[in-house]
């Protein structure tokens, strides 16, 4: 039997291993600095990492509410984020290889991000990427805090 992080840091990988629940989400504009606060104050969701090397992620916006049409249903779409993979670490990376995803276009593809574990607080930097509802070319921050058992 193969462990899919056989060739990884255990030290980093265990690191990682847990249920953390999200503090914020910050998106900062890498040519003018702005940041925002995509998902509000105070975003709901969590990121778990397993230590079979499965991950799975949902956060969405704090303002929601029930829809109560169609363009509802837009609108609680385009303020969230949920996919599912498999996961490796390399140094202070995380790979998560995607193979579920509340965007088609993420499935079958690699998210590199840069992790940096301080206690029970997790940070997490994704590199300049376009994505989002405007497709401005961003680099996201979050913040987590670890799930006590």
């Amino acid at each position: 039997m193969t462990n899919a992080s056989s060739n990884v840091s255990q030290t980093n990988q265990s690191d990682l291993v847990g249920t953390w629940k999200f503090i914020s989400y910050l998106r900062t504009d890498p040519e003018t600095g702005k940041n925002t606060n995509i998902m509000g104050e105070s975003p709901k969701g969590y990121l778990i990492y397993t230590r079979e090397g499965r991950m799975m992620v949902i956060v969405v916006a704090d303002n929601r509410e029930a829809p109560k049409a169609d363009e509802d249903r837009i609108a609680l779409h385009k303020h969230m984020v949920a996919y599912s993979g498999r996961y490796t670490v390399n140094g202070g990376q995380v790979i998560h290889h995607v193979d579920v995803s509340w965007n088609p276009a993420w499935m079958g593809t690699d998210l590199v991000r840069f992790f940096k574990c301080e206690g029970n607080r997790l940070t997490i930097t994704t590199a300049p990427t376009k994505y989002g509802t405007d497709n401005i070319e961003q680099v996201s921050t979050l913040t987590l805090q670890r799930v006590d058992k």
